[in-house]
């Protein structure tokens, strides 16, 4: 049993859904969050950059003496991950690998539709790590990159919304899935209309869930868990735009967000 805090990070507020679940799942654990607000989205970005970018946190993270780093974003799980793992002699947990198991014990007809950025959807990490696990599984992925800018408008229930998620969803359910893994941080704030878009049929997996399930397991299976019993403290740090982040962030994390520090990339 520990306290030292949980490093969390994304490309901006997304990641708080996956902090909100930790939070949920750990309520004594003490969280440092990082949300690289000068570089968002990460989607759309190279490799390279990510990686870079996801480097240069992991080790702000570290220097807040952070005995796990979660990436509690879907691009960076899939340029960085396995970078980050070779840097960094403590556990690293993404997005991805999470989800795909969830994904995999929940589809009863072997096909799995995918929604994500570009960038996720591009890297075809999902369909590999599916595949790792079943590889009579078929997987159907469709980027979506109106969702994220929806989300952070607010319009998570506005009729253009819905008409979007149409557009993107009809696509994936003609292939006759059964399972959809809503394969960005944005999204879970999307839930109720993607399954409005989805239909009763078909079952929304959201990896920051079983992301925070994965951190759980770890944490307890290594005896690095938080002594239950306490109430965690939180830390927040953004690249730009403190007072943005604050703002949007409790959308995204489901309490109000306070003392938000702006740290340069070069201190990181």
């Amino acid at each position: 049993m520990n306290n030292e805090p949980i490093g969390i990070f994304d490309s901006g507020i997304g990641g708080l859904t996956v902090m909100a679940e930790v939070m949920r799942f750990l309520p004594s654990e003490n969280i440092v969050y990082f949300g690289d607000t000068a570089h968002v989205p990460y989607g759309s970005k190279s490799k390279e950059a990510v990686t870079r970018f996801s480097v240069e946190i992991a080790n702000f993270l570290l220097s807040k003496n952070v005995k796990m780093i979660v990436v509690a974003c879907n691009t960076a799980s899939a340029f960085a991950l396995e970078t980050l793992r070779r840097k960094f002699a403590l556990p690293v947990i993404g997005v991805i690998e999470p989800g795909a198991r969830a994904a995999v014990e929940s589809t009863k007809s072997k096909r799995i539709g995918v929604v994500g950025t570009e960038g996720t959807v591009q890297s075809r990490s999902y369909p590999a790590a599916i595949a790792a696990k079943n590889a009579s599984v078929k997987v159907f992925s469709r980027a979506c990159p109106l969702f994220v800018p929806l989300v952070e408008e607010g319009w998570l229930t506005h009729d253009v919304t819905h008409r979007v998620a149409r557009e993107y969803i009809a696509p994936l359910a003609a292939r006759n899935i059964d399972t959809l893994v809503l394969g960005c941080t944005h999204y879970p704030l999307l839930k109720t209309v993607l399954r409005a878009a989805a239909g009763p049929a078909i079952t929304l997996i959201d990896s920051a869930a079983a992301t925070a399930g994965e951190v759980s397991r770890t944490l307890h299976k290594n005896g690095r868990a938080a002594p239950a019993g306490r109430r965690g403290k939180y830390q927040f740090y953004v690249s730009d735009a403190p007072e943005k982040f604050q703002a949007a962030g409790r959308r995204f994390l489901g309490r109000a967000i306070a003392g938000v520090k702006k740290i340069t990339m070069e201190k990181c």
